[in-house]
């Protein structure tokens, strides 16, 4: 439509400077013209359903359109003139039918040719956007199949970190052993369904780490101390399950519990320029003592699960603190958890 309307304008600006004719009647009949030809077009777009090999539809078109330019131009000047003798009987008028048909004949292909090429053009575009869109649709599929693969490896080995040490418990005859076993079926009735879950919130997560922690306090309470330092900004903060959880559980497994004396663990979360920052201290045997030179298996995965949900600005650290202990540093994009 806007290829045919633009040629019917520099049609009526060329063949004004030698019409005998008002401008607006000149311009209605191009236009009436045009609007012939373009619904020419558009028929042969879709008629004949089928077409021989050697016969391309773009061509057909284009003949179509040449072919109806002189009935086209006949009918606007027919139609124009209700009233008045034939135009066929007047020289001037049929001289300026003459000159409009001659100039839409050589015009009118050329325009085809342009709309066909915007269509293919277009079509080309649309396909392409279809294909990224699926391809799209297919990577955000793979992330999620990952996250998840991710997510349920998390899951048994946190849980039977925890069930090993309430066995060690039960096997030195603690006469806690049954509070603390009471202490973790509460616990897991309310962490198990949450481990499902696609996304939780940092104030879901802290409640979380709270229990786990009495559970570990209940089982060594004169070798584990602890304390949570949290603002109350990032409580609504979004996070995948078990990201403190898994810190905690690591500072716990690797610092405090093998540790004669014991240690204290500190969990610090702030929230600063739009970024979370998460950090969890213990004053246990520290890196070298008990081999911690690298993040480990829970700590990658947390970390790959972290960067499948926000991507690269992800930060996980490790740093060894003096005289010992270990201090695990985590960064990601500050984003609320949806309503």
């Amino acid at each position: 439509m806007r290829v045919t309307l633009g040629g019917c304008l520099v049609a009526s600006l060329i063949l004004w400077h030698n019409a005998k004719t008002s401008y607006p009647l000149l311009i209605g009949r191009l236009m009436f013209v045009g609007m012939i030809e373009l619904l020419v077009f558009g028929l042969f777009e879709r008629w004949p359903a089928r077409l021989p090999r050697w016969l391309a539809r773009w061509a057909l078109q284009v003949v179509g359109v040449a072919v109806a330019v002189p009935l086209a131009v006949f009918l606007a000047y027919v139609v124009t003139s209700l009233g008045d003798p034939p135009f066929w009987h007047d020289k001037e008028r049929m001289a300026g039918y003459a000159n409009m048909a001659s100039f839409s004949l050589i015009l009118a292909p050329w325009i085809a040719v342009s709309a066909r090429v915007q269509q293919i053009n277009g079509a080309a575009r649309s396909q392409a956007l279809a294909f990224e869109l699926e391809r799209c649709e297919l990577e955000r599929k793979a992330l999620d199949a990952r996250l998840r693969l991710l997510q349920a490896q998390v899951e048994p080995h946190f849980l039977f970190n925890t069930l090993a040490n309430v066995r060690e418990l039960v096997d030195s005859g603690s006469p806690q052993a049954s509070t603390v076993l009471g202490s973790l079926i509460a616990y897991l009735r309310a962490a198990v369904p949450r481990l499902h879950e696609p996304a939780t919130t940092l104030g879901q997560e802290l409640e979380l780490v709270r229990a786990y922690l009495e559970v570990m306090h209940m089982r060594m309470p004169d070798r584990m101390a602890y304390a949570l330092h949290v603002d109350e900004a990032t409580l609504t903060l979004h996070c995948p399950p078990m990201t403190l959880l898994t810190l905690v559980e690591n500072a716990v497994r690797h610092g405090i519990d093998p540790s004669e004396d014991g240690g204290r663990i500190e969990i610090r979360v702030v929230e600063r320029d739009g970024r979370c920052r998460a950090q969890v201290v213990d004053t246990g045997v520290g890196l070298r003592r008990h081999g911690r030179s690298g993040l480990g298996t829970g700590l990658s995965t947390l970390r790959e699960r972290l960067q499948l949900t926000f991507g690269e600005s992800v930060q996980l650290r490790l740093d060894a603190l003096a005289p010992h202990g270990v201090s695990a540093e985590l960064e990601f994009p500050a984003r609320r958890s949806p309503a």
